[in-house]
Parts: structure tokens; C-alpha cells; sequence
């Protein structure tokens, strides 16, 4: 995730002298800041959460769209088919 402009939002936190040593040990391996480590580290972390949810919220018009699209048929696609058809290569 690339980011462009001028960083604006403070963020503090506050951590156990070992917390912060073990985090400094680590940023220095990848040659960044504490900050520029804790900062991917957690957006990182931002991007799998909200990638993972299950549960979505959505308009009566969104979701009669979205069963609309579930129960549309699919267009035929050979390729599509003979992948689907042929077996996998540990089962080969």
C-alpha cells in the first residue's frame, strides 16, 4: 500500500520497553523507522481484518441486485469448463 502526501494524523501509543526493542530489532532488519515498521505493520493488519468480514450490510435494492446475480445463469465458457472438468495435478 503506497501512500502519497504529507502525514498529518498523529498516532500514539504507548508499549513496554521490551515491546518497543523488539519492534526497533525488527525495523532495523527491514532498514525502516519504528514508525514507518509500525505503521505498515498495521495498516497490514487494517487491510486483512476488512478483507476478512463475513457479514456485509446492504439495501433491499442491493441485495435483491446481488440474488439477482446469484441466480442469473452463467454464460458458457469453454476454458472455464475444462478447467473445472479435469483433475487436479495431486490427483493425477
Amino acid at each position: 500500500m503506497i501512500q502519497t502526501g504529507t502525514r498529518k494524523a498523529p498516532i500514539n501509543i504507548r508499549a513496554l520497553d521490551t515491546q518497543r526493542s523488539l519492534i526497533d530489532r525488527a525495523a532495523a532488519i527491514q532498514n525502516k523507522t519504528r514508525s514507518e515498521f509500525m505503521l505498515d505493520a498495521a495498516c497490514r493488519e487494517a487491510e486483512n481484518t476488512l478483507l476478512d468480514q463475513r457479514l456485509f450490510f446492504v439495501s433491499e435494492k442491493e441485495f435483491g441486485e446481488f440474488e439477482k446475480a446469484l441466480g442469473t445463469p452463467l454464460a458458457d465458457n469453454e476454458p472455464v469448463r475444462r478447467l473445472l472438468a479435469s483433475k487436479a495435478p495431486w490427483e493425477k
